[in-house]
């Protein structure tokens, strides 16, 4: 992360404190009161994170389903307002799994989740054990260094850089299994401690033939790992900072790890519904109007809470679905064109829901004109700029910018396209079956205080249990940006032609 020294100058800190400070003694108003009893009632303790799959995920799926149909919003799934996802959950049993580090100095126990965690997938070894080498910017290790049974160790990339987008290199021949140091210095970072080690998975995926156990190490022990190799931690991540070779070499120790993995079927629930348009010629054309439901649930607790919240990722969006469906009953509204609601199951876990309902889909996809999607947005300062994901891919830019324009809310393209955002949310599962689709963030001016507080979220609250209740929070852009997504909606509703695709783009169905 950006620190605040690097970004601006004491005056421009002060601002922030003070912005911060604003924040906290804010109170919403009248535009944001019913809005905030939505994220309220969503994102409370006695939901408890709403991990896929829970009875707690089922009780705010229920919740929701009520409230849509408290609106007027008729059900959509497969059985009432639901589609149920199976899936497949593979979970590290921290509590008899053992990790350990042995070198010169002896042997310690590594604590999972807090030093140490792992990617887990299905078919990964009960024992893991090997000495480690510690992999160089060449792409082959050096004639004479043996590989097999090693354990490669590297300086992962940071998040959200063009480099944490490559592949993996493939491992030398004979390698057994890979240990990545984390780089703490994107614009995100992996969460330390970990929530928890786990995997879910479409039921219908099929796993992959002979995995390669994949570990991430914290780099404050990174110096431990190295201990007698003849390099530091310091040295080398000097040196991938400056974009200087790393070197191949043997680290004196080995790694070795006994592995419980719980599994077990689970099904979740996406929440699907519509609300009729009027047009009897567009009312069986629908614009799908999509966010996500779960969360994290339990977890390794930061700073003693271990309940992650998820309010703002992504409670508040899901409220802002059903304050929508709340304004259009109340206001007598009729729109042209269908609304199908679809709240998502799975998206922490890698956008299952929606990619589950993709291939299932409860109306026809070719009639699905567009997704405006609700997940990545912060409303932590003014709105005053929106950046809209695949903004030059369709035609629902030219709806976004008249609607924002007279709101006085500038539309920019990602500025921040190495961190991947286009892909890392459920529109995109929509882009995939060819439907024109986007998300928003709330925008920044580069190395303004803005930045700093959106930085900071990610830093401090992104994936965490202080993603909660208390946070601060600016309701009046929280207010704004409803009223934005209410309007777009409307419009691209309203329109006589449905949004297309834009000639030369990538995202467009070839």
């Amino acid at each position: 992360m950006l620190e605040l020294s690097r970004m601006n100058t004491r005056a421009s800190a002060a601002l922030l404190l003070v912005s911060i400070s604003s924040l906290a003694a804010t109170e919403p108003n009248d535009a944001t009161r019913r809005w905030w009893h939505y994220v309220t009632a969503l994102a409370n303790d006695s939901m408890e994170g709403r991990d896929t799959g829970s009875a707690a995920y089922q009780r705010a799926a229920h919740y929701v389903a009520t409230e849509l149909e408290r609106a007027g919003v008729q059900p959509a799934g497969e059985q009432g307002y639901f589609q149920s996802v199976p899936m497949r959950r593979m979970q590290l049993n921290t509590v008899d799994s053992q990790v350990a580090l042995e070198n010169k100095a002896g042997e310690r126990k590594l604590a999972w989740l807090r030093e140490i965690t792992m990617a887990v997938t299905t078919g990964l070894p009960a024992q893991i054990a090997g000495r480690l080498v510690f992999r160089g910017s060449a792409p082959e290790p050096p004639a004479g260094l043996d590989m097999n049974g090693k354990i490669l160790v590297r300086l992962s990339p940071p998040v959200g850089t063009a480099a944490a987008n490559l592949p993996a290199p493939p491992l030398p021949s004979g390698a057994i299994g890979t240990l990545g140091i984390d780089n703490l210095d994107g614009p995100e970072r992996r969460r330390w401690p970990a929530a928890y080690a786990v995997n879910v998975a479409l039921a219908a995926t099929s796993p992959a033939p002979s995995p390669v156990p994949v570990l991430f190490l914290n780099p404050a022990i990174a110096e431990e790992l190295l201990q007698d190799s003849g390099h530091t931690y310091a040295e080398l991540k000097r040196l991938y900072d400056t974009n200087q070779p790393l070197p191949w070499f043997e680290i004196p120790a080995t790694l070795h790890a006994t592995l419980h993995i719980d599994s077990s079927d689970i099904a979740s629930d996406n929440i699907l519904g519509v609300l009729p348009g009027s047009d009897p010629a567009l009312k069986n054309e629908y614009v799908v109007i999509s966010a996500h439901l779960d969360g994290y649930g339990f977890g390794e607790p930061i700073h003693g809470d271990g309940l992650y919240n998820g309010a703002f990722d992504d409670a508040a969006y899901v409220a802002t679905l059903l304050d929508a469906a709340d304004q259009w009953k109340s206001s007598s509204t009729k729109l042209r064109r269908s609304i199908l609601f679809a709240v998502v199951t799975g998206e922490e876990k890698g956008l299952l829901g929606s990619r589950y309902f993709a291939v299932h889909p409860t109306v026809p996809k070719e009639r699905m004109i567009a997704d405006i999607n609700l997940d990545q947005l912060r409303p932590l300062f003014p709105l005053k700029l929106l950046t809209m994901l695949a903004l030059d891919d369709s035609s629902l830019s030219d709806a976004a910018r008249a609607v924002a324009e007279p709101m006085g809310i500038r539309i920019q393209s990602d500025p921040e396209p190495d961190r991947n955002l286009l892909r890392r949310s459920d529109h995109f599962n929509f882009i995939q079956i060819g439907v024109p689709a986007t998300g928003f963030i709330f925008g920044y001016d580069k190395g303004s205080p803005e930045e700093v507080i959106y930085r900071r979220w990610y830093a401090d609250r992104y994936h965490s249990p202080s993603d909660d209740l208390k946070q601060p929070w600016n309701p009046e852009a929280a207010a704004k940006f409803n009223l934005f997504f209410r309007r777009l909606v409307e419009a691209v509703a309203n329109a006589d032609a449905r949004p297309a695709w834009r000639p030369g783009s990538k995202l467009a169905p070839r």
